[in-house]
């Protein structure tokens, strides 16, 4: 009798803990899988100025070095906002030396997603965005004859393009002055977008206006970075050379679309917003029907190249001999 109610008990254990397994995995949803883990990672994703982050491995390349040793600077890329780079997306080349003294694979131009493939943006999945490492090298720096000290600056110069996509929700209203205002589901308002798209150009308001059934947009962007704005025409593979042009600089191409109503034109024509001093504007009108108020998605689209730099100081000295 003892031996099977210790049997019954043992089930019961048993059971119990096969019951508290399955509710504690059941219970263990992965991050980003709830709906408000998802809208969160949703909007740290499609916010943020910035872009791709370069910058150097600690003592690489150390600060002081003898000829006639190697060189190797170790530059560490990070595409931190949502935009996926491919391989001819995104370039790095060092300058700032002269090539008779430090040679090799330090003057060669190398992709961003070398080794990778595709340098990938953040994302719901991946929050802190791809990381690759580069490594640039001579194996053999010589200054000239009777030189015993040579210092260049070394600038550490990225291009690549990128492209920033924002959807705000804007109300429109084809019979604005036809109901009163409590009849409404929703007033045209200008809408304010602070903190960016997840790219270094981003949209920074929409202007909202109603004249009969037409919408006008007035969207307001801006160089939200440290870095140059470029044409996405631009040759970005070379851009740190003499080959851009005055026509290269400050250019950003555009799209522009509203869900809930068909195109009449947007300015400037060209599909081409020039910037100055960093800010740049987009009037588009679009046609609306209906018979009152709705909210709706305005998706604006932006196309650039963009350039950024940073320097880094180092001594070589004669080897003593």
């Amino acid at each position: 009798m003892k031996k099977r109610s210790t049997i019954n008990l043992l089930k019961v254990v048993f059971i119990l803990g096969l019951v508290l397994l399955i509710v504690s995995c059941g219970g263990n949803v992965p991050a980003g899988e709830r709906p408000t883990d998802t809208i969160a990672a949703l909007k740290q994703v499609q916010s943020g100025t910035q872009g791709v982050e370069v910058g150097l491995l600690s003592n690489y390349p150390p600060p002081l070095i003898y000829d006639q040793n190697e060189l190797v600077a170790l530059v560490e890329v990070k595409n931190k906002g949502n935009h996926n780079l491919e391989a001819q997306d995104c370039f790095i080349q060092i300058t700032g030396f002269d090539p008779n003294i430090i040679r090799g694979s330090i003057q060669n131009v190398r992709s961003c997603a070398d080794n990778l493939g595709t340098l990938e943006g953040k994302s719901v999945y991946n929050l802190d965005g791809g990381f690759n490492q580069l490594e640039f090298s001579s194996t053999n720096v010589e200054l000239p004859t009777n030189v015993f000290e040579y210092n260049p600056k070394l600038n550490f110069v990225t291009c690549y393009n990128y492209q920033t996509v924002a959807s705000p929700s804007v109300c429109v209203d084809p019979v604005f002055y036809q109901i009163t205002s409590e009849q409404k589901s929703c007033r045209p308002m200008d809408v304010s977008m602070g903190g960016g798209q997840g790219a270094p150009v981003s949209v920074s308001s929409v202007g909202v206006d109603m004249v009969g059934s037409r919408a006008i947009f007035e969207i307001n962007i801006r160089n939200s970075a440290n870095g140059r704005v470029l044409s996405p025409n631009a040759d970005i593979r070379n851009c740190a050379q003499t080959s851009l042009s005055y026509t290269d600089l400050d250019r950003v191409d555009y799209t522009v679309e509203l869900s809930g109503g068909s195109l009449v034109d947007c300015k400037p024509q060209d599909g081409i917003v020039r910037l100055n001093n960093n800010n740049g504007k987009i009037v588009c009108t679009f046609e609306v029907s209906g018979g009152s108020a709705f909210e709706t998605p305005l998706q604006i689209t932006l196309d650039y190249a963009y350039l950024q730099s940073f320097q880094k100081q180092i001594k070589v000295i004669k080897t003593p001999g």
